[in-house]
């Protein structure tokens, strides 16, 4: 493993006590000797010099520690994807599929990490492009999911869409969700579509609300390359990345998304495995419950 001299530290500042909890970490890493980098945020609110950005301070780190919720690590996660820089994520929020470190393991993980001791998961990252006209005019990358939804319309989205240039077949829907193997747990799982292990390299294509109820998700192959051409008599559609970046779509634009180059590389809790997680936050009865 690479020694880690040099940590980045984000923090969604909306979460209570979040900028208490980023100082107490400067504090305690730079007692121990290591280069600490703030992002932008937290520096503003201290006064501090060095305000660097997510992307800024991605080739200035060996590591990220986020404080938040998936969102926030998510955010992270688009931002600091061309670095690969390792994440820590510590969950401030709720669910926390991704923010797997809790406050009161914060210390002895981060000794362990120092100490060499600790695991990544490399987890695949999606391209989602925006082509009109026979123009590429947008290109973002996720971790979580593409979703085309019919935004403010009323009417169901004609949503033809392409495999690897082979027609697979035109939904009738409220939308499709294209996602990762980690975004199986986010808006698919609620849209019906099944808990892929995220150590999988694979691709979900899940309708939302469909017309016809034979069509149900597929999981396709990680080379594979979904286009989908939005049709709709009135209004314009939406295409929204990883829940937080959101573009209106025009009659006939061609959404096409493929597997990422980039992968986001998290740090995993040494205390808890992904099967953990799923009983927990899913609230799955253990063993105990079988045997009673």
């Amino acid at each position: 493993m690479k020694e880690i001299r040099k940590i980045g530290i984000i923090a969604n500042l909306y979460k209570e006590k979040s900028l208490e909890y980023a100082l107490e970490l400067r504090d305690w890493l730079a007692k121990r000797g290591l280069e600490v980098f703030l992002e932008k945020g937290i520096a503003e609110r201290t006064g501090e010099a060095g305000r660097f950005d997510k992307e800024a301070l991605a080739p200035m780190v060996d590591m990220a520690v986020v404080f938040g919720g998936d969102g926030t690590l998510l955010m992270a996660a688009r931002s600091l994807r061309k670095c690969s820089v390792p994440i820590l994520g510590v969950n401030l929020g709720g669910f926390g599929f991704l923010t797997v470190v809790n406050l009161q393991e914060l210390n002895s993980d981060l000794e362990m990490v120092l100490q060499g001791s600790y695991r990544i998961e490399k987890r695949m990252m999606l391209d989602a492009s925006i082509s009109r006209e026979g123009r590429q005019i947008e290109e973002y990358t996720v971790l979580n999911d593409a979703v085309i939804s019919r935004g403010k319309l009323c009417r169901l989205l004609d949503l033809e869409t392409l495999v690897d240039d082979q027609y697979m077949t035109t939904y009738k829907a409220d939308g499709l969700i294209v996602s990762t193997p980690t975004g199986s747990t986010a808006y698919s799982l609620s849209a019906g579509g099944p808990i892929i292990c995220p150590q999988l390299d694979s691709i979900i294509v899940n309708p939302i609300c469909p017309h016809t109820l034979t069509n149900r998700p597929v999981i396709l192959p990680q080379d594979a390359v979904v286009k989908i051409s939005t049709w709709s008599r009135e209004g314009f559609p939406t295409l929204t990345l990883d829940g937080q970046i959101s573009c209106r779509l025009e009659p006939a634009d061609i959404v096409a998304v493929r597997k990422s180059r980039f992968y986001t590389n998290l740090i995993m809790s040494p205390h808890r495995d992904y099967l953990e997680i799923l009983r927990t936050k899913l609230g799955w009865g253990g063993l105990s419950a079988i045997i009673k």
